[in-house]
């Protein structure tokens, strides 16, 4: 779906949505107890790859996951118009009760995090950046390519800081758009042609120019790992580093419900209507790497061994960690039914899911 195919009434409903919250905010806050459920929003599918670092670092948290598919990709769109659908689809969540809200969208983020903290100014909100600064840290020889969408690597925000960690490090930044890879994603196919296809175009270009360091500058791109890996093994005997900022968000998340007493530390009721306990599937693997996870400044590495394609699957969250009491509740501006096979295809879990017009 295009920008110019937007219809005029979503930005209007979007408008209405966002001066609605903004009403609302400041009661929102003030009545927000440490039971409510956090509100997690992406394009699509790729904030699950957000939301399993939540749900492992905050095992009692009851989750609202928004997947606003019928209106992705979010990276061909204008700043302005994701912006607007970013205030909408946080006032459905806020309405549903959320205490704190996750813009789970590299591009969400560089186009919306500002106007919603705005709106929400009592409110805990965490959005997601390319994590420039630990790949910068983690580069050897200073040349770290970044994979994002176009909106985000064109973004003000964005290209500010870049300059200022370039300036501090010294570190080159090689800058890739991935036109299309979003939409391929949400396909579920994460195995097919058009994927490595797509990999290949952009990636083999980066390695080329000597990166030794990839940062995901998406949060659709975690799911695509294992044929990155084979991609990179493919293109080059050299070490490759590749920067996830999932488990930054989720502990940052963590820091700011606890300044701000909202930590859920029990299994207390508070689930929103409907939500039902989360069943883990202890055979699934939700996250598929082709790399040895390591530490690399608050984000996590996968290191792809020189000449290796081989696959290895690294366990995010395991069946015992989670809490059954804690609720995870779909949304979906698109099918259920999709919603419903991300959530057990990419995360091995299965939770109800309604599909919304907003």
């Amino acid at each position: 779906m295009t920008s110019a195919s937007v219809p005029a009434m979503a930005t209007a409903s979007a408008t209405a949505s966002a001066t609605a919250s903004a009403t609302a905010s400041a009661t929102a806050s003030a009545t927000a107890s440490a039971t409510a459920p956090i509100g997690v929003f992406d394009s699509g599918v790729g904030g699950l790859s957000v939301l399993r670092h939540i749900r492992a670092q905050l095992p009692h948290e009851h989750l609202l996951y928004f997947a606003d598919s019928g209106f992705a990709p979010y990276g061909d769109k204008p700043e302005s118009v994701v912006a607007e659908r970013s205030l909408a689809v946080a006032a459905f969540l806020v309405a549903n009760g959320a205490k704190a809200l996750v813009v789970a969208c590299n591009t969400a983020t560089v186009a919306a995090i500002k106007v919603l903290r705005a709106h929400y100014p009592d409110m805990p909100i965490v959005g997601v950046e390319p994590g420039l600064k630990p790949a910068a840290a983690a580069t050897r020889n200073g040349k770290v390519g970044v994979l994002a969408t176009s909106v985000t690597i064109a973004g003000a925000k964005f290209l500010l800081l870049r300059d200022q960690i370039s300036a501090a490090s010294n570190a080159q930044f090689l800058l890739q758009g991935c036109p299309g890879l979003v939409d391929q994603i949400e396909l579920g196919d994460l195995e097919s042609p058009a994927v490595r296809t797509l990999l290949e175009r952009y990636v083999v270009p980066l390695l080329d120019q000597g990166a030794d360091t990839l940062v995901l500058g998406c949060t659709h791109y975690p799911f695509v790992l294992a044929m990155l890996g084979e991609v990179i093994a493919a293109a080059t005997a050299r070490e490759i580093v590749l920067i996830d900022t999932g488990d930054a968000v989720a502990r940052q998340l963590a820091r700011l419900l606890g300044a701000a007493g909202l930590l859920n530390r029990s299994s207390a009721p508070g689930a929103p209507p409907g939500a039902t306990g989360i069943t883990v599937d202890a055979s699934a693997t939700p996250a598929t790497g082709c790399a040895v996870a390591a530490s690399a400044k608050s984000s996590t590495a996968y290191v792809v061994a020189a000449g290796s394609a081989s696959r290895a699957t690294a366990s995010v969250i395991a069946a015992g960690d989670m809490d059954v009491a804690a609720t995870l509740q779909g949304y979906t501006s698109s099918s259920a039914t999709a919603l419903s096979l991300a959530f057990a295809n990419l995360l091995g879990i299965e939770a109800p899911v309604r599909e919304v017009a907003i």
